[in-house]
């Protein structure tokens, strides 16, 4: 036995797997419902991909952060829900060194991506209503591909950055666990990046949103009914528009609501107490469970969404030019 194996084997002599508690048939309900939730998860947000990707219709600026926003929900349905689920459920991690360095890195990606997503919705949705004029001629799809991408690339190579610092690359990893190392200074300046930075602005754009609609709610109000063609028109434009920035600002908040806990949990009960692994668990996964939320957020409020799901289940996505079909 070489050195490096005689130092893991005195790091990890004190961990081992817990024997099961419960009957089998308890663990069988609760792989069930894991499987059910990672299944709606990537279902639900399955859907949204195909419609935003083949619809050219919903081909605007916010469909497509939404698309992003579900492509990182996705990630997180696949390969986080499913590890971190089954991790809990056995009070032990059963997937190897290899498996839990990827799913760390997953995690971090799919979280980064997804907050800073929403940031960049709340920024779309104050452009369009406070600069109109502005964001219908600069803010193409282009424009919003770009950013999304760079958005992908940014949290990919931050994350990578923010592990190999750290060393959880080389790290010694026991058997039964798999948590990451972050130093003081990684772990504020990931606070400050992925928390407290895009959700301040996500406040503070919001709040502002909604003040300028209710601004031109309080305008159209005031109209005289007997309007021209062109300010009927464009009556209809800004009502598009702010009913657009209130569904959502519905998900920003359903979104925020799901965020808090984790972070709050991080702040506030000092790391590696007995209450914080039992209730960071908890806050964890009501995050996650934001990515499956997403699509029924859709379902319930977005009509191109329901037609989308029409068509898709009718399987008529499939009829000769069916990406030029009418789904708002």
């Amino acid at each position: 036995m070489n050195l490096t194996a005689v130092n893991q084997t005195d790091m990890c002599e004190d961990y081992s797997c817990p024997e099961r508690s419960v009957s089998l048939s308890v663990y069988v309900i609760l792989y069930v419902a894991a499987a059910a939730v990672a299944l709606l998860t990537v279902c639900g947000n399955l859907l949204v991909i195909i419609s935003v990707s083949h619809f050219k219709q919903l081909h605007t600026p916010a469909n497509i952060l939404i698309l992003s926003l579900a492509a990182s929900d996705l990630l997180v349905g696949v390969f986080v829900i499913p590890l971190h689920l089954s991790w809990v459920i056995e009070s032990c991690w059963i997937s190897g060194p290899v498996v839990c360095l990827v799913f760390k890195l997953v995690n971090y990606q799919a979280t980064s991506v997804s907050v800073h997503t929403v940031a960049l919705i709340a920024v779309d949705r104050f452009l369009a209503l406070s600069f109109p004029f502005f964001y219908s001629e600069k803010i193409s799809l282009t424009v919003v591909c770009t950013a999304a991408l760079l958005n992908w690339l940014f949290s990919l190579i931050y994350n990578f950055t923010l592990f190999y610092v750290n060393e959880n690359f080389t790290v010694v990893v026991c058997p039964g666990v798999c948590f990451h190392h972050l130093d003081g200074i990684s772990s504020l300046i990931d606070l400050l990046i992925v928390f407290v930075m895009p959700c301040t602005l996500i406040i503070i754009l919001y709040t502002h949103v909604f003040v300028i609609a209710k601004k031109h709610a309080t305008a159209i109000r005031a109209l005289q009914v007997h309007n021209s063609t062109e300010s009927s028109k464009n009556k209809i434009s800004d009502k598009s528009e702010r009913k657009a920035a209130m569904l959502l600002g519905i998900l920003v908040f359903v979104f925020l609501l799901c965020l808090l806990p984790y972070y709050i949990t991080f702040l506030v009960i000092p790391y590696g107490s007995i209450i914080y692994m039992y209730v960071i668990n908890v806050a964890v996964i009501f995050f996650f469970l934001n990515s499956t939320i997403n699509p029924i957020i859709y379902a319930l409020f977005y009509s191109w969404f329901k037609k989308s799901l029409k068509l898709i289940f009718t399987f008529k996505v499939f009829h000769k030019d069916s990406s030029l079909m009418n789904v708002m």
